[in-house]
């Protein structure tokens, strides 16, 4: 292979989809992913399988928590450009297994920054989350709050990747920028997250769980518009920025950014479970319950700086986003 990039993540759900764009647009891509049974493993296998219909595409079975792999697989390749989506994702599971977010998020992200300092990668694109925002009430999220107080480990964790990638920058010169992925959804989604969980509760006549009695609002975003950004933002690599306001923490000295991708426009789930139904055309069964430890009421992005930065910001609209989505679902389900 030539010069490939490296997807980390690649059987996760964000993950197929940027590495399948990058692979369209004609490039080599080193897929890393270590298949774990944080939910179920045959779904990213086939999720692997698509994407190895790509001459161009190389899977490597590997824990980014492994140094030793890690370092092995950066001296194999000299990546121009990294684009880090591995982690241990979910909210509520952080609750449960906090090792293994210190593990995948900390430990892991660390491997991948020193296999890029030493590589001479020149961009590497990491996964932050939404979640930085933690306690904050004012919407919508703008990169520039203040995000030092995180309510979920999962989201320490993410704001501890936008601090020690700034570290790396500052340091090494390596180009860094970090993407707050806002309720990514879509074809081949997780099955932990609540598009699947609704979709096949209605279908097998199961009541969907409804937190906060179901006045919970999500900055959807589709997850074609979240691989839009990725894709246009691998190849603009930040440059040092001397003439940052000192005020403004969306940039920096150092060749570092960071960036909102969500669609700017809430939905409240009710509403999401409405268009779920109507995509079915079955009645939901629904369970009221109190909001739960970690959650946040509303999320909502304010994603001017990426529009200035590529000239995209993310506008599916959500019904046409879920009615692509169930179709996606039916049609797994029938071949599963």
């Amino acid at each position: 292979m030539k010069e490939p990039v490296l997807v980390t993540g690649a059987a996760g759900f964000i993950g197929m989809h940027v590495a399948h764009r990058l692979l369209v647009q004609g490039h080599d891509v080193v897929g890393v992913d270590n298949l774990n049974a944080y939910y179920d493993p045959h779904l990213k296998q086939v999720r692997i399988k698509n994407l190895e219909a790509f001459s161009k595409f190389k899977f490597e079975r590997i824990d980014i928590a492994d140094r030793q792999s890690i370092t092995q697989l950066f001296a194999a390749h000299r990546f121009p450009a990294v684009v880090h989506l591995a982690a241990q994702a979910g909210v509520r599971h952080s609750l449960i297994d906090p090792h293994a977010y210190v593990d995948a998020n900390i430990t892991g992200f660390l491997n991948v920054l020193e296999g890029c300092r030493h590589a001479e990668c020149r961009h590497l694109v990491y996964a932050s989350s939404s979640s930085v925002y933690g306690a904050n009430s004012r919407v919508p999220f703008r990169v520039s709050d203040n995000v030092d107080h995180p309510l979920s480990l999962y989201g320490a964790t993410k704001r501890a990747n936008e601090l020690m990638a700034h570290a790396y920058a500052h340091l090494f010169a390596l180009p860094a920028t970090g993407l707050r992925f806002f309720t990514v959804y879509g074809p081949w989604g997780r099955p932990d997250m609540a598009m699947w969980l609704f979709t096949e509760a209605i279908l097998e006549n199961r009541p969907i769980k409804l937190f906060n009695n179901g006045h919970m609002r999500r900055d959807f975003t589709y997850v074609d518009d979240a691989v839009e950004a990725v894709v246009r933002l691998v190849r603009c690599p930040p440059a040092p920025n001397p003439a940052r306001s000192q005020n403004d923490a969306a940039t920096s000295l150092a060749p570092w950014r960071v960036y909102n991708v969500g669609n700017s426009k809430p939905v409240e789930v009710t509403e999401v479970v409405r268009l779920i139904e109507e995509a079915l055309g079955k009645p939901a069964v629904r369970e009221l319950l109190p909001m739960q430890p970690g959650d946040v009421p509303q999320t909502c992005a304010d994603a001017a700086d990426l529009e200035r930065a590529v000239g995209f910001r993310p506008d599916t609209p959500i019904g046409e986003g879920i009615r692509r989505f169930v179709d996606w679902f039916l049609q797994f389900r029938r071949k599963a």
